[in-house]
This record gives C-alpha cells, structure tokens and sequence, in this order.
C-alpha cells in the first residue's frame, strides 16, 4: 500500500473547517461469498486530516478529495483505490453524503468537519497479493444478521430479538414504546411486515440507536450493560457506509444487471444463481430464475464449450449480452 500522504484542500464556512472524505466499498464475489476489501491500520485517515481512534481496526480504502489535484470527485477515489489497494475497479458509482457532526469516534467539535461521499464499486474476483493489513473481508462478518441463505440467521433469534424487546420496553413513555415497536417492525420480521433485503441501512442504524453496535457505544462514550450484538466493527463510520451499499446493490439487482460486473467472462447459470443469491442474501427458485435469465436477453449460450466441474456433468457455458442490454435499458 503507497503510504505517501497527500495534503487535503479544506474549505471555511464561519470558523469551521471541512475535509470532503471519499470512501470506497469494493466488491467482489469468491466461493458464492460477497467480499468487501478491507484496509488496516489508519496511516491514510492522519493525512486526511482525520483524528485516527485508537484502533487498528478494519475500514474502506479512503482519502480526502483535493481540487488541486482531482478533476472530479470520482478519479480523485480511483486515485485512492489505486495507492491503497491492488485493485482497479471497472463499474462505480456514488452512493450517498454523510455529513452529520459528531458522527464517529474521534470527531470534535474544533476540528474539521469530515464530510464522507461514499461509492460503490464492483469487480471480478481476481487473484490478487493480500496481507494482514489489505484483504477482502466477507461482508456477513460485519452484518451477520443479514444473510438468510440457510434460513433465518441464528443471531435473530438468540441474540436480537430479545435484546431489541428489552429496548422497547425500557421506552421512558407510552410514544416512546410505539415508536421503538414500530422500528423494530418496520426493520425486523414484525407481525405485520416480512424480511425485506434493501433495509440494510435501516437495520444497522436501529441497532446503532438501539446500542447494540459497537460502533454506538464507541462513537459516544455510553457506558452501558448492554452487550453489542457480533458482528465485526468498523472504524469512523464505514460500516454505516457498508450498510449503504449493500442496501443500493441489493436493490439494483431487481432492476439493472449489475451483477455481471462480478461474473467471469464465462459462467454457468448455476454460477450465476449463486452470486445473485450471495448478494441478496436470499434463495432463488432454480427453474425460475434459469427461465427468467434465459428469457431475458441478457446472456447467450456459448455452444460447443461446457464447464469443467470435478465429479459431475458438465454445464452449459454463457456470457453476458452487453449489446442487448443497451438496446434494453431496464431489463
């Protein structure tokens, strides 16, 4: 990783500085498994103006945006991306502004103000040199809660929900206690509402209110008996960041096919399958969904190649359509 620093440009409105911080969530699939690649240590956060915490602990490959040097906001990421990362990413696209005071560990109230612009940014797996400080990070460790594949996650039932129902019934009001009834509901399996895989962010800023991330009780100094749910932490706020993405790529799934910026050149519908259902964290209908992808449009059969699978029949092989979806734009 290129530790040389780079000295941010800081704008003044009244007597307050503000650094415009440019996050990466990378995302790739291996083995059926959504990866998001992680950097260590906080050596980028110090030259960004950012105060580090006192962890060494996992974030978003990031960098303040500098106008001297960046001719928009995205090449001054890939420029970041770059020199953190052994990565260069096809597919990216901005996903939100965090710019809430306050919002992490290590932010004051005298020093600037890090407003965070957050991006998604999608690649196929490729073998790559990894370490103890750069490494993709399977997203299900830090949202373990989110991943349904086998069915409800255990740490709903075990750990959870009774936690959240203690949270709803220490409510210092009768609105109070609708309300929090309400969230949990809204976000969780409630009686009147199912799993819905886009409420990701919902989810983890429920349970960030709630005091049940780490990352709660960090950023405000709480002492608390509460025990955070697992779930592996993040510095500053890019799991928040995280939970952004997954919530955006998730819903993007349904109606864009975005998914082939994860896929090889060559793959099986099975293959296929898998990487939709490890994003969404959900099952899909086999014969469904091979109906649907072959009627499509969107991939054709490569005839005369099969895949080489170890034990068992080989597969048709497919590629993706690129021509037909621009013909397509909703597919």
């Amino acid at each position: 990783m290129n530790k040389t620093p780079i000295n941010p440009d800081s704008r003044t409105t009244g007597k307050k500085d503000i650094i415009i911080g440019l996050s990466a969530v990378i995302v790739s699939i291996d083995h059926h498994e959504p990866r998001v690649f992680i950097v260590r240590g906080a050596e980028h956060a110090l030259s960004a103006g950012i105060v580090p915490t006192n962890e060494d602990g996992d974030a978003l490959p990031f960098g303040p945006f500098d106008p001297n040097k960046h001719l928009t906001l995205e090449q001054g990421l890939r420029v970041f991306i770059k020199d953190q990362t052994p990565i260069a990413p096809g597919y990216v696209e901005q996903l939100y502004t965090f710019g809430s005071s306050g919002r992490y560990a290590g932010q004051k109230q005298d020093e600037p103000n890090v407003i965070s612009i957050g991006y998604l940014a999608l690649t196929h797996q490729e073998k790559i040199e990894t370490s103890e400080k750069v490494f993709w990070g399977d997203w299900y460790n830090y949202f373990p809660w989110e991943d349904w594949r086998q069915g409800k996650p255990k740490i709903l039932g075990d750990t959870l929900e009774p936690a959240l129902e203690r949270w709803i019934h220490t409510a210092n009001s009768r609105k109070e206690k609708l309300r929090r009834g309400s969230l949990v509901d809204s976000c969780f399996v409630g009686e009147f509402s199912g799993w819905d895989e886009e409420n990701v962010l919902e989810r983890y800023e429920l349970l960030y209110e709630a005091q049940l991330v780490y990352e709660s009780i960090r950023d405000k100094k709480i002492k608390t008996d509460n025990t955070p749910v697992s779930g592996r932490s993040m510095l500053y706020d890019h799991r928040r960041i995280l939970a952004t993405a997954m919530s955006r790529l998730r819903g993007k799934l349904k109606y864009r096919p975005v998914v082939f910026e994860l896929m090889p050149e060559e793959f099986t519908l099975l293959y296929l399958q898998k990487t939709v259902e490890a994003i969404s964290g959900r099952t899909l209908h086999k014969q469904n969904f091979r109906r649907l992808v072959e009627n499509s449009g969107m991939v054709e059969e490569i005839f005369g190649k099969k895949s080489a699978v170890a034990g068992g029949r080989p597969a048709a092989l497919f590629r993706f359509q690129r021509d037909a979806v621009l013909k397509r734009p909703s597919p």
